[in-house]
């Protein structure tokens, strides 16, 4: 017998595809912390590319609680990162790393995919 309680979760994790984007292990710390400071356990990590910027494609980095149609999902210690179908693409061998230095603090994403970007950094083609 099968219990279904949530319409948006239908299926089952082994269902899922899985991408090639990695989350360094400070990374992941961050985003664990972000979540708990939210009182939050339900959210992933959500990482996808989007047309805009002045070199075509900008990243989008941000806490999702809905898993879509066509997502790709891989975790980290804990840490569910999901990357939409029409990002996978884009976004194979990437990594997120977590820089907190005098001169920079935030998330970073190293592209092998990106031909090149602006020169303020966020954005890609």
């Amino acid at each position: 017998m099968t219990a279904t309680t949530n319409d948006s979760t239908v299926g089952s994790t082994e269902e899922l595809e899985t991408h090639e984007v990695l989350l360094s292990d400070v990374a992941a710390d961050k985003v664990r912390s972000l979540l708990e400071q939210e009182g939050r356990t339900d959210l992933r990590l959500r990482v996808a590319v989007q047309p805009g910027g002045c070199s075509g494609l900008i990243y989008q980095l941000y806490f999702d609680e809905r898993m879509l149609d066509g997502d790709a999902v891989r975790e980290f210690d804990g840490v569910e990162v999901i990357v939409d179908k029409m990002s996978v693409p884009y976004l194979s061998g990437a990594s997120i790393d977590f820089e907190d230095t005098i001169s920079k603090q935030g998330f970073t994403i190293d592209n092998p995919n990106a031909g090149g970007s602006c020169a303020c950094g966020d954005s890609f083609h």
